[in-house]
């Protein structure tokens, strides 16, 4: 295959990937800093796509930028998901596509701070793994052990983090509003 057809099928497969993702051109171009129009042109194929370009949306997608430019899958399912540390607290998406349900590994210091309750759009999911989890939400003020867990409309005011005795790692998974976590306790007969 010729390196003219490779760049011809970038762009359609970058559309694939966004719309697989449920992602706007929008969100993408946010989270890139790439801006719509050019955005536009690479899935249209009327721009020739760049390192400088496939870079930032191979990051946004979470995917490889072989994956991009068409390379064989390698097969491998795991998530070699890299650290964020944000407010004292280190996350590991366990998530590749932005949009839809987000999870992510948390692990917290031991600290004790007062809680600060906030309200957003969406609704959340916590499993604690170690440690003691102190979950402030509405009127009710809590704290779960490991293998507790929680839910709750985001719009709630809410706050959580280390009850203040150690170290707490949990699991978060984060949904758009009105997305909730579904677990099926056996498979469905066939």
């Amino acid at each position: 295959m010729s390196t003219d057809e490779v760049l011809a099928e970038v762009g359609p497969r970058l559309r694939r990937i966004r719309k697989e993702r449920e992602v706007t051109l929008a969100a993408l171009s946010q989270a890139t800093g790439i801006s719509v129009s050019t955005l536009s042109r690479l899935e249209s194929g009327l721009r020739r796509p760049s390192l400088e370009l496939l870079l930032p949306i191979a990051e946004a997608h979470q995917v490889p930028l072989d994956e991009l430019v068409g390379a064989p899958p390698a097969g491998d399912p795991r998530v070699r998901a890299k650290p964020v540390q944000r407010n004292g607290r280190t996350f590991w998406p366990l998530t590749r596509q932005p949009g839809g349900l987000q999870a992510y590994k948390v692990r917290e210091p031991e600290r004790s701070r007062p809680p600060e309750p906030r309200t957003h759009e969406g609704y959340e999911w916590l499993y604690v793994l170690s440690g003691r989890l102190r979950l402030v939400l509405g009127e009710h003020d809590v704290v779960l052990t490991a293998g507790e867990a929680a839910e709750f409309d985001t719009r709630v005011p809410h706050w959580f983090g280390s009850a203040g005795e150690g170290p707490v790692e949990f699991l978060s998974l984060f949904g758009p509003q009105g997305e909730r976590m579904h677990v099926r306790a056996r498979p469905a007969r066939t």
